[in-house]
């Protein structure tokens, strides 16, 4: 879903997310493989758990949480409840709302109402007492225009050069997106990494990994090399090593894993 106008410099999207299963089961934890964003989760009925793949702990994720880039993978478990809307952030968003180093929250979260407080206690009662989504998504607009209200300066040149990096994907040397934010390589480096929460070689790779698994996501029958190479990878062994890095897996076992996934049980898949 395509936000407001007036939040589109810090929102780029939300997303619905609604799974209820029998009881009869446990639903099955849903591999989450590192993704090129920020976001912010309302939880409306069952809260989300997670886990990491070097521990057995399950920790509960609150009510609204503010999740940072992941550049390694997670185990998500969701209740028999699943019910979540997740805003997705501008790569820069989060720095500017709380003005933080990213740094802060890559590989973790944090509790959203212990940044905001009353605000985020007042917009989930409303949420859980929303007839519709139409009337959920509004509530949480203005919920996001009063923090966009409250930044004390304007998005500068390296904002948008990192939208521009998230929207072409690969597209650009750190030297030419260094030049389009007016600044030298060694300021844009450190200022990226201030900004996104990992470096911008590293954002780079993430967003082309991410587009490379949901091109076959999308279209199964693609092999493997026909979507290295469409997706600015020099070969499938260049692909193979992103996808080990990212995932502990190969492109094969990886995309096994995500058929098996909770959505993939309702018919859907990621795309």
């Amino acid at each position: 879903m395509v936000p407001h106008a007036s939040l589109r410099d810090y929102v780029r999207e939300y997303q619905v997310f609604r799974f209820v299963f029998d009881g009869k089961a446990a639903p099955p934890p849903k591999f989450h493989a590192p993704r090129p964003e920020h976001c912010i989760t309302f939880y409306l009925r069952d809260c989300q758990k997670f886990s990491r793949l070097d521990s057995a702990e399950v920790i509960a994720y609150p009510k609204c949480v503010v999740n940072g880039i992941y550049n390694r993978p997670i185990y998500r478990h969701g209740g028999l409840d699943f019910w979540a809307i997740k805003v997705v952030l501008q790569p820069s968003a989060f720095y500017h709302f709380l003005r933080i180093p990213s740094t802060h929250i890559t590989n973790t979260f944090l509790d959203a109402e212990a940044l905001w407080g009353k605000d985020v206690r007042s917009t989930c009662e409303q949420l859980d007492n929303s007839p519709d989504l139409t009337a959920m998504i509004g509530i949480i607009e203005r919920f996001l225009t009063d923090r966009i209200r409250k930044i004390p300066e304007p998005l500068l040149p390296i904002d948008r050069a990192v939208q521009h990096l998230m929207s072409q994907g690969t597209g650009g040397s750190v030297e030419s997106v260094a030049s389009q934010s007016c600044l030298s390589v060694r300021q844009f480096i450190r200022k990226f990494e201030e900004r996104v929460g990992v470096s911008a070689k590293t954002f780079n790779r993430i967003v082309r990994f991410n587009k490379a698994y949901r091109l076959k996501n999308n279209q199964p029958e693609l092999d493997w090399l026909f979507i290295a190479l469409a997706t600015g990878y020099c070969d499938y062994q260049h692909l193979a090593k992103e996808f080990q890095e990212f995932t502990t897996l190969t492109p094969r076992s990886f995309y096994e894993i995500e058929k098996t996934s909770p959505e993939r049980h309702f018919g859907l898949h990621e795309g």
